[in-house]
């Protein structure tokens, strides 16, 4: 693990926001992995989780912690695209980029089962499409 703790890179980057993918241990791990081997540049959110009280959207630019499940730093990562669509307008360009999928037919029976856990599925809900980058992995 990085020497840094999560304080210290907070302290360094004071406009970062902390999150975890997916939602559970497994699952964060399968896609830490996943980021850390190159092969997911792209994810996606329900846009139900970004209100007051939520999450912050994601802002090109900005370089956000992904945690591991237990809390700790795992990468840090800098959003370079901000999109929105509905879950029936997503595409396998997209869907590819996110790496953890075969196709379009995986990825929308994975999202619907995960958006049905998170609060609710609809095939004409609002959906934050981001593409990032890794700057920083603190393995």
């Amino acid at each position: 693990m990085t020497s840094k703790t999560l304080q210290e890179i907070i302290d360094a980057n004071p406009e970062a926001e902390t999150f975890r993918f997916g939602d559970n241990a497994e699952l964060c791990a399968q896609i830490v992995a996943l980021v850390r081997a190159g092969k997911k540049t792209a994810t996606c959110e329900a846009m139900r989780a970004y209100t007051k009280e939520g999450d912050a959207l994601p802002v090109v630019g900005r370089r956000d912690v992904a945690l591991n499940w237990d809390g700790t730093p795992a990468m840090m990562l800098e959003t370079v695209e901000v999109t929105t669509r509905r879950f029936d307008e997503m595409d396998e360009e997209f869907v590819a980029a996110q790496g953890e999928f075969r196709d379009l037919a995986h990825w929308r029976k994975g999202y619907r089962a995960y958006f049905a856990r998170s609060g609710g599925f609809s095939e004409d809900m609002e959906i934050m499409c981001e593409r990032f980058r890794m700057v920083e992995d603190y393995a």
